[in-house]
C-alpha cells in the first residue's frame, strides 16, 4: 500500500481541533462501513487515521515523525506498557450475602413495565368472591329493611368499583407483558462482548454483569452500544433496569490506585495516568441528551493488567469514576436495584437500537 497522510484522508488540515476530526471521522465512517456498502479496506484506513489523530500522544508522534506513515493492513494487538506476557486477572467472585442489595432484590420476582404492574390473581380473586357474598342475599331472596338495604347497595356498589378497576389492572399489564413479550422476547442480554484477544477486561466485565446482575428482575445488559449517529461500538457495557442506566468501559491497567481529581483528570497513585484513554464522560453527555428522563451514569472498571491490586477512591463523584469490579456491584448495584423489577420499554428500545454488530 503506497504512504498515505491521515489528515489527507480524513480531508482536515493539520491544525484541526479534535472537534473537526471527529466530525470529518463520523461523516466518512457512514459511508465507507462495510455494513452500508463501503470497501473495508478504506474503512480500515479511515479508522485508524481517526485513532491516530484523535489522541493527543499519537498525534504528537505521528506529527513528529514526518506526515506519512505506511497504514497497515491488518493492525496487530499492541503490547501495553507494563504487561505481563500470559498473566491474566483472576474472574471476580464475592459472597452475595455481602452485597447490601442481593436478597431485596429477589423479593419480587414479577416485572413491572413502567409504574404498572397488575394485581396478580389472588386480589381480584377475593374481589370478585366479596362480589358474591354481597349479592348472595339477592340470590336466596332474603328481605331487607330500608336502612339495611342502603348500607347493602353501598357495598355492593363499592365492592363492584374494587372489581373494575382490579380487572382493569389485570388485564392492563397482561397487555403490557404480551408487548413487551412480542418486541423483546425473554432476552436479558443484547449484544456480544470483546472476542478479540485484547478484549480480556471486556470479557471479565461481561461475566461480572450477569452472574451477578442478572439478580435484578428488571436489569437488561448490553454489550458494544455506539454514540447517536456513529457505526463504532464506543461504549463497552451498559446496564438498564427502569429509568436507571450506567455506561461501562472496561480497562486492563496497571495495579495502582486510581481516582479522578476535581478537573476530571485521571490519576494513578497521585499522579496524571497516560496510560489509557476514555470516552466515557462524553458518552455519559450522549445518553443523557438522547434520554432525557433517565438517570444516566458512568463506570469504568479497572482490572491489572499483571501481578499486584488496584484501587480506587470510593468518594469519587465525576461522572466517569474509575472502579474495582467489587465497588461496581457494591454501589452500582445496589444503585440500579432502587426499584429492581422495573423496565422502561421505550428507554429499553433506545438502548437496544444503539448495539452494534446486528446481535440486538
Amino acid at each position: 500500500m503506497p504512504d498515505v497522510d491521515y489528515y489527507e484522508v480524513l480531508g482536515v488540515g493539520k491544525a484541526a481541533s479534535v472537534n473537526e476530526i471527529k466530525t470529518a471521522y463520523r461523516r466518512l465512517a457512514k459511508s465507507h462501513h462495510p455494513d452500508t456498502g463501503g470497501s473495508a479496506l478504506t474503512f480500515q484506513l479511515v479508522r485508524e487515521a481517526y485513532d491516530t489523530l484523535s489522541d493527543p500522544l499519537r498525534r504528537a508522534g505521528y506529527d513528529a515523525g514526518g506526515r506519512s506513515v505506511r497504514a497497515p493492513i491488518r493492525p496487530r494487538p499492541r503490547r501495553r506498557f507494563g504487561d505481563e506476557p500470559g498473566y491474566e486477572p483472576e474472574p471476580v467472585v464475592i459472597d452475595p450475602e455481602d452485597l447490601e442489595w442481593w436478597e431485596f432484590a429477589a423479593q419480587d420476582e414479577r416485572v413491572r413495565h413502567g409504574r404498572r404492574r397488575g394485581p396478580g390473581h389472588t386480589p381480584v380473586v377475593a374481589a370478585v368472591g366479596g362480589m358474591v357474598l354481597v349479592l348472595l342475599p339477592v340470590l336466596t331472596g332474603v328481605g331487607f329493611s330500608a336502612p339495611t338495604l342502603i348500607v347493602w347497595l353501598i357495598l355492593t356498589a363499592g365492592t363492584a368499583l374494587l372489581v373494575h378497576r382490579l380487572a382493569r389492572g389485570y388485564l392492563a399489564a397482561s397487555r403490557a407483558r404480551n408487548r413487551f413479550a412480542a418486541e423483546f422476547g425473554g432476552k436479558r442480554v443484547f449484544g456480544t462482548p470483546g472476542t478479540e484477544t485484547d478484549e480480556l477486561a471486556e470479557r471479565l466485565t461481561a461475566d461480572l454483569l450477569e452472574r451477578y446482575l442478572t439478580r435484578l428482575p428488571g436489569a437488561r445488559i448490553f454489550h458494544g452500544l455506539s454514540w447517536p449517529d456513529s457505526v463504532f461500538a464506543d461504549i463497552d457495557h451498559a446496564v438498564l433496569c427502569g429509568k436507571r442506566l450506567v455506561l461501562i468501559e472496561s480497562k486492563l491497567w496497571l495495579p495502582g490506585h486510581y481516582e479522578t481529581d476535581d478537573d476530571g483528570r485521571l490519576l494513578r497513585n497521585g499522579r496524571a495516568f497516560r496510560g489509557g484513554g476514555s470516552r466515557l464522560t462524553e458518552s455519559v453527555a450522549e445518553y443523557r441528551r438522547i434520554l432525557p428522563g433517565v438517570a444516566v451514569r458512568g463506570a469504568m472498571i479497572v482490572y491489572p493488567s499483571r501481578t499486584g491490586e488496584v484501587t480506587t477512591e470510593y468518594e469519587d463523584r465525576s461522572p466517569a469514576p474509575p472502579m474495582t469490579p467489587e465497588q461496581f456491584l457494591h454501589e452500582i448495584g445496589g444503585w440500579l436495584a432502587t426499584e429492581p423489577s422495573t423496565v422502561d420499554s421505550a428507554t429499553m428500545r433506545t438502548v437496544r437500537d444503539r448495539v452494534v454488530g446486528g446481535n440486538a
